[in-house]
């Protein structure tokens, strides 16, 4: 519980309203009641605010609210809201040491504050940095080394010396540094090359569920600080993802391609592999990206094109029968009319 004043503070937003009503909670705005601030962050809902009875709202600038309401008025209302029910609503799991049922090499090396639940198994001479919880099945091979204040939730697997630095998360059964896909012919067969790199996983990387981001044949496969990668993300080898992306589901990126930074990729988009995508690029879902693609573009389709031509292209798609029929009839009737030219 929180009053307002201390939320306004939190958020850095203008109170407009009493400060000391007290907050238990954030609550969808069709669903608040007394004690719940909820959010407004799409001007769609402002009309269900009519008949809404939080304590509390959270509004952008410059927007009409109903008379008597107690307010914070903030630039970003979707980021006071993640600020405020992290307060609220998310404890902080204490330390509860090494438990029972964990398997802890020798040489491993962990802060007293580390928390690794049972079915834990942590290898030679991984070091684990202070706050990071370990939750059940978790496996980290020999020479790994974690972070501080790294949660890695359930069955997520780190390879052997692979790196995280601090603040990561894994979500459960999240796969760091597993081998790339290297195979290289022999005749009708495939000799396997061996993958003898490591991954870095930067501070504030987060990881869903499924997700796999594999070793580097070679040096490091790396993902830049504060990058989220959605569920069932799969990154290959040797690749480099810059800072502060956006990977959204069943995205492919492949082998020792590189993208910049504050890129955001809709969900099953793909990168091929060797590519160099630049800075602030968007792909929208089911996009392909099969050259290079420079910085600050908007991009959909495969092949991709500018955001605004697939929108047109898009348009034209249910009509191609049509326009193929229109065609077949137009080739037919002039090879009439050259006929009729040609007896002339």
């Amino acid at each position: 519980m929180a009053n307002l004043q201390t939320l306004a503070t939190l958020v850095g937003g203008e109170l407009q309203g009493d400060p000391d009503v007290n907050i238990h909670q954030v609550a969808p705005i069709d669903q608040a009641q007394q004690g719940d601030i909820t959010f407004v962050a799409n001007p769609k809902y402002l009309a269900q605010l009519d008949k809404c009875h939080a304590s509390a709202v959270l509004l952008a600038p410059g927007v009409a609210p109903p008379e008597g309401v107690n307010l914070i008025i903030c630039a970003n209302p979707y980021l006071a809201f993640a600020k405020i029910l992290t307060l609220l609503q998310v404890p902080e799991p204490p330390s509860r040491g090494i438990m029972t049922g964990a398997v802890i090499a020798d040489s491993a090396d962990l802060a007293e504050s580390v928390t690794v639940h049972p079915g834990c198994v942590v290898g030679e001479r991984v070091k684990i940095g202070t706050g990071t919880i370990l939750y059940p099945g978790v496996v980290l091979y020999d020479d790994v080394t974690i972070g501080a204040n790294c949660l890695i939730h359930a069955n997520a697997v780190v390879r052997e010396g692979c790196r995280l630095h601090d603040r990561v998360i894994l979500q459960p059964a999240a796969i760091i540094g597993s081998d790339g896909f290297g195979f290289a012919p022999d005749g009708n067969s495939y000799y396997k090359i061996p993958q003898v790199g490591i991954v870095v996983l930067e501070d504030d990387v987060e990881i869903g569920s499924g997700s796999c981001v594999d070793r580097a044949a070679l040096g490091e496969t790396r993902i830049g600080r504060g990058t989220k990668l959605d569920n069932l993300v799969q990154i290959g080898h040797n690749v480099k993802v810059g800072e502060d992306c956006i990977l959204v589901a069943q995205i492919g990126v492949a082998g020792s391609s590189t993208i910049g930074r504050h890129c955001t990729f809709g969900g099953q988009s793909a990168v091929a592999g060797h590519l160099e995508i630049g800075d602030n690029v968007m792909i929208g879902a089911r996009g392909g990206a099969a050259n290079n693609v420079a910085s600050n573009q908007v991009l959909s389709g495969a092949p991709l094109m500018p955001h605004k031509e697939w929108l047109r292209s898009t348009m034209v798609f249910p009509k191609l029968p049509e326009m193929r029929k229109d065609l077949k009839q137009m080739k037919k009737r002039l090879e009439e009319i050259e006929s009729l030219l040609k007896e002339s």
